[in-house]
């Protein structure tokens, strides 16, 4: 039992990574070359859609590290999944304090409502994403090594 869920909290944890990474490397990206009504637009939408399902997300996957760490407690390994733990506790402080409240704010913006400073806005929470994607890739390292 304590098998399956070492691999269902990593696959889970692994994907999540897996879609945070493609927005920061592939999704903005494509959204910042395309004509800035647009480009803004699909931001939009994508905070819509990924607000709606990423806190189920990171909080259902911070649940799973901590069964693991609690049920695989005199496991070799443990203390890193509990760091792992700790390193997801930090990503969603991060999301709660730095991100949401931009994310809130640009997922209502259109053409003929955003502020002047939008642009200026969306690069601080891309900043912020950057080190936030760097947190759950090494959460998920951790969990990995851990397996082993």
């Amino acid at each position: 039992m304590l098998n399956t869920l070492e691999v269902v909290t990593t696959v889970v944890v692994g994907v999540m990574v897996g879609v945070e990474f493609s927005v920061a490397f592939v999704m903005n990206p494509i959204f910042n070359a395309l004509p800035e009504d647009s480009g803004q637009a699909g931001r939009a939408h994508g905070g819509r859609m990924l607000g709606a399902v990423m806190p189920f997300w990171y909080i259902g996957s911070l649940v799973l590290v901590a069964i693991w760490a609690v049920t695989g407690w005199q496991q070799d390994g443990a203390g890193l999944v509990v760091i792992g733990g700790a390193l997801l506790i930090i990503s969603v402080i991060m999301s709660i304090l730095l991100l949401v409240p931009i994310n809130n704010r640009s997922k209502t913006w259109t053409a003929e409502n955003r502020p002047a400073d939008w642009k200026q806005q969306t690069t601080r929470w891309d900043r912020y994403h950057y080190v936030r994607v760097a947190v759950i890739i090494a959460a998920f390292a951790l969990l990995v090594a851990a397996l082993a």
